[in-house]
């Protein structure tokens, strides 16, 4: 069954690339020279509150043909946009106002190339098409290591040493954030070896002090022999989990969040759909392979019309879930899709494994953070969509620029 779920996944990604009706080409990452984000003024807010609630469910106000009749935004919205705010550990707060250059403004093209079908509110379109990855050979290499784990609930992706790239509102609702974000931690996943460590140490220690020959205790020993063997039971469950192929998480604290102002709109208007994304840099540098970032091509341009993505969803706990599937329509910002998902894998990173210019190599990179289940307005009425945002062109420096700090890195993409 392992070496079925390999294949199939091998297959899936690579079919298209040899069928005869698109060539290479087609299926090659296409760097381009794209517009700087430059960070101009930064001020000092309030401390946030830390009081939203977390919302699974997002109402969008625009849908797919209402998107394609707005006008292309001015420079100075998306200005205003792309600034963003960063909250720190210690609970401060800053907003930094952003310059955009070298961006040629053209009129709005949000196409779609499907009509929206009438669908009942499920996040599970059929039969269930998502894998569980349960083998340790999978789960602890690339592409599935770089999945994470926030301590809110939701899922996020691994895209530099320090820095783990999600959706904005698993830490923020739009106008607050939220509570459990103000000591956020990232989950990095680890296998145990089966029966644990620390058990073994602990049970040597406990051998030699039965052998000690002293067979009074008082009670502070008695109190400190019940805690060892607490920590003993702990060991031995999280060795369970390990030998039934169950993840174990390493937890990192995170240093500051980057959330555009876009979302963060402190309750003056609603947070824009488009804008669901949020960087976090951790306190800790981990060692793992990360995945990098790529623009958003066309739906054309996906390799069978197909993104991947892996989350922890809510309904398999601590099981890692991988799901392949087609793009429905799409428009400047979002991917409207039918992938099978469940809450706590949004945040997660879709990414696509195409060819590198000349080179013979493949490769992932990421190219949308999936936004989860949302209601976007198609012909006046409410339809349910899985929906995950673009990198376009100028997301791609934004976070760019909030990974490198310096806008010298991010001329091409």
């Amino acid at each position: 069954m392992e070496n079925m779920l390999f294949w199939l996944v091998f297959f899936t990604l690579g079919w298209t690339v040899i069928d005869g009706s698109e060539t290479e080409q087609d299926f090659m990452w296409h760097l381009r020279k794209i517009p700087r984000v430059v960070g101009e003024r930064t001020f000092h807010l309030t401390k946030p509150t830390f009081e939203a609630n977390v919302k699974m469910v997002i109402k969008s106000g625009c849908g797919i043909e209402c998107q394609k009749e707005l006008p292309a935004p001015s420079l100075s919205k998306l200005e205003d946009s792309l600034s963003y705010e960063t909250v720190f550990e210690n609970g401060t707060r800053t907003l930094t106002r952003v310059k955009v250059q070298g961006m040629v403004l053209e009129p709005t093209q949000n196409t779609t190339t499907k009509g929206a079908s009438v669908r009942r509110k499920r996040q599970v379109y059929g039969t269930d098409s998502r894998f569980s990855i349960l083998d340790k050979r999978f789960l602890t290499n690339f592409p599935f290591n770089t999945a994470v784990k926030l301590s809110t609930g939701c899922s996020g992706i691994l895209i530099s040493p320090k820095h783990v790239l999600t959706a904005a509102h698993c830490v923020h609702d739009g106008q607050d954030y939220l509570r459990g974000s103000k000591k956020l931690r990232v989950g990095l996943l680890k296998m145990r070896n089966k029966g644990g460590g620390k058990k073994r140490r602990d049970s040597k220690k406990s051998k030699r002090e039965v052998g000690g020959g002293d067979h009074t205790e008082s009670g502070t020993e008695r109190l400190k022999g019940r805690a060892k063997a607490g920590r003993r039971r702990k060991a031995s469950a999280r060795g369970q989990r390990a030998a039934e192929g169950r993840p174990s998480f390493q937890w990192t604290r995170v240093k500051h969040t980057h959330i555009p102002k876009g979302w963060a709109t402190g309750g003056k208007g609603a947070a824009a759909l488009d804008y669901d994304y949020a960087l976090l840099e951790l306190k800790r540098a981990h060692k793992k392979k990360y995945m990098e970032l790529g623009i958003s091509p066309a739906i054309k341009k996906l390799p069978g019309g197909m993104i991947h993505f892996s989350g922890f969803d809510h309904d398999r706990a601590d099981q890692l879930v991988y799901r392949f599937c087609s793009v429905s329509d799409e428009s400047n910002d979002l991917l409207y899709q039918y992938c099978d998902a469940e809450s706590g894998s949004t945040g997660s990173g879709i990414y696509l494994r195409l060819k590198e210019p000349d080179k013979k190599n493949w490769k992932r990179k990421i190219i949308a953070v999936y936004s989860g289940h949302q209601w976007v307005d198609v012909h006046g009425v409410q339809k349910d969509y899985n929906v995950a945002v673009r990198i376009t062109p100028l997301k791609y420096a934004q976070i760019c620029l909030w990974i490198h700090g310096d806008d010298a890195d991010c001329t091409y993409g």
